[in-house]
C-alpha cells in the first residue's frame, strides 16, 4: 500500500515536471519563454540555446544562463543575465547582471550589476553596480556603485565613485562625491555632504556643515588649538575641528593644582558654533573630561560649555563662559576641587556631584 502510494506521487511529479517543460517548450516566440527550467547550463528546457532567451520564470538547480529576465529567476548556486532583469533574482551565491536590473536581487555572497540598479539588492557579502544606484543595498560586507541616490547599508565600507545623493551607513568607512548623510564606526570621506557626517573617529569633506566625529578636515570648515584653563585649575590644550556648524573636540592637559600625585588630564567632546554679531559668536560644547595619576586615581567630568567668544583679526579667539558639570570619582580620592554644589550624593562609594564652573582660553584658527 505504501509502495503504491509512493508510485503514485512519483509518477504525478515526474508528470508535473515534464509538463512544465513542455509548457516552456511551446511557450517559446522569437526567443523568449514563460518557463526556463534546468540543473546548469546547457542542461535546461532551453538548452544551448538559453543565453538567447529572455524568461518570465526561470528556476535551475545549480546555474542558470539568459539573455534577460522579466518576473521570477530562482537558483541553487548562481544565475548569469546577459543583459536585463526585471521582477526577483534569488540565488544561493551570485547574481550576475550584465545590464541594469529593475526590482530586487538576494544573492548569499555577492549581485553584481553592470549598468543601472533601482530597487533592492541584498547580498550576503557585496553588491557592486557600475553605473548608477536608485533603489536600497544592504551587504555583509561592501556596496561599491557609481552614483549613489538611495541608502547604502554594509557591514563594513560602503564606496560611490561617481556624483550622487544618498544615504551611507557602514560599520568602518564610506567613501562618495556627494551624499546627503554618512555614518560608519570608524571613517567618512566625501566631497558634499548635505546632511549629517556621523563617524567614531574621522570625517573628510570639501563642504560638510554638521560633521560628527573626534577629527573633522573640512575644507570650507574651520580649525583650530586652543588653551584653556577652568575652576579646576586644569589647562587643557584642545583641538577643534569641524564644519560651519558642529566641530569636534579632542584636548590633552595637566591639573596645577598642589596634589599628592600629579593628574594628568584628556578630553574629547562635541561643539557648535552659533552666529551673534561678526566678530561676536557663542561656542556651545558638551565636552567629556578625565583627570588620573595613572596609579588608580581619576576624576571624571562631564561639562557643558556655553562660551561667547570674541574673534581678534583673522587668526585669534579668545572665550570665556559659564559651564554646568557633573562630576564622579572614588570617595578615598578625596578630590576637594569644588566647594560648593547644587547637588551632591553622599550615600554611594563613588561620589556624585553638580556644580557652575568657568572655562576661558584663547584659540588660534588654522
Amino acid at each position: 500500500m505504501r509502495n503504491h502510494i509512493f508510485s503514485q506521487v512519483k509518477t504525478a511529479v515526474i508528470f508535473t515536471i515534464f509538463s512544465l517543460l513542455s509548457l516552456a517548450t511551446f511557450a517559446q516566440d522569437d526567443s523568449t519563454a514563460r518557463i526556463h527550467i534546468g540543473f546548469v547550463y546547457p542542461i535546461s528546457s532551453n538548452g544551448q540555446k538559453a543565453a538567447s532567451y529572455t524568461n518570465q520564470f526561470s528556476f535551475h538547480a545549480v546555474a542558470g544562463l539568459s539573455k534577460a529576465e522579466t518576473g521570477f529567476t530562482l537558483s541553487g548556486v548562481s544565475s548569469l543575465i546577459k543583459e536585463n532583469a526585471k521582477g526577483a533574482q534569488i540565488t544561493g551565491a551570485a547574481n550576475i547582471i550584465g545590464g541594469s536590473a529593475s526590482g530586487t536581487q538576494i544573492a548569499g555572497a555577492i549581485n553584481v550589476i553592470g549598468n543601472n540598479a533601482s530597487g533592492a539588492q541584498v547580498a550576503g557579502f557585496a553588491n557592486i553596480i557600475k553605473n548608477e544606484a536608485k533603489g536600497a543595498q544592504i551587504a555583509g560586507f561592501m556596496n561599491l556603485t557609481g552614483a549613489v541616490n538611495s541608502g547604502q547599508v554594509a557591514g563594513f565600507t560602503n564606496i560611490a565613485t561617481k556624483h550622487g545623493n544618498g544615504f551611507q551607513l557602514a560599520g568602518f568607512l564610506n567613501k562618495a562625491q556627494n551624499v546627503n548623510s554618512q555614518i560608519s564606526g570608524f571613517a567618512n570621506v566625501a566631497k558634499k555632504v548635505k546632511g549629517v557626517q556621523l563617524a567614531g573617529f574621522i570625517n573628510i569633506a570639501d563642504s560638510s556643515d554638521y560633521p560628527i566625529a573626534l577629527f573633522n578636515f573640512i575644507k570650507n570648515g574651520e580649525k583650530s588649538i586652543s588653551l584653556s584653563v577652568d575652576e579646576t585649575v586644569t589647562t587643557m590644550a584642545s583641538f577643534r575641528s569641524g564644519g560651519r556648524v558642529l566641530y569636534g573636540i579632542a584636548g590633552v592637559g595637566y591639573n596645577l593644582k598642589d596634589n599628592d600625585e600629579p593628574l594628568y588630564g584628556v578630553e574629547a567632546g562635541l561643539g557648535a558654533h552659533i552666529p551673534v554679531a561678526d566678530p561676536f559668536r557663542i561656542n556651545l560644547e558638551a565636552v567629556s573630561q578625565t583627570l588620573t595619576d595613572f596609579k588608580g586615581g581619576s576624576y571624571f567630568k562631564n561639562s557643558l560649555r556655553i562660551l561667547p567668544a570674541y574673534k581678534i583679526g583673522q587668526r585669534f579667539e579668545v572665550f570665556a563662559g559659564p559651564t554646568f558639570n557633573y562630576i564622579s570619582y572614588e570617595r578615598e580620592d578625596s578630590y576637594d576641587f569644588i566647594k560648593k554644589f547644587i547637588w551632591k550624593n553622599t550615600g554611594t562609594k563613588d561620589f556624585q556631584g553638580v556644580y557652575v564652573g568657568f572655562n576661558a582660553g584663547l584659540q588660534i584658527i588654522l
